[in-house]
């Protein structure tokens, strides 16, 4: 491969990363809005809840959305415990490899 290509690569990785980057940013401030308002009028809608922890788990590789995720998964568990649970794994599943970070905090 040229240097010329390796270039070329490296940019467009970077230019990926700030991408994702600033998809991630606004996908926190989307769904934080959405979150706080379902705390705040205390939704026990499952639907509405399980729609948001499905989107935020998209987003758990990046600290801030893992502490949205856990936020919603702790309110989630007192209207359904069985359901958060499945929430909890699905997050060790997809995210984590020493199966530890989702209960640290």
């Amino acid at each position: 491969m040229s240097s010329e290509a390796i270039d070329t690569l490296t940019l467009n990785i970077y230019n990926l990363g700030k991408t994702m980057q600033s998809l991630t940013r606004r996908a926190e401030m989307e769904y934080s809005a959405e979150v706080d308002a379902l705390l705040q009028t205390n939704c026990r809608d499952s639907v509405r809840i399980e729609r948001l922890l499905d989107g935020i788990l998209d987003f758990c590789f990046d600290a801030d959305m893992l502490l949205l995720y856990k936020k919603l998964c702790r309110y989630y568990f007192n209207i359904d415990p069985v359901a958060t649970v499945s929430y909890v794994n699905f997050y060790r599943e997809m995210w984590d490899s020493d199966n530890s970070e989702i209960t640290d905090e």
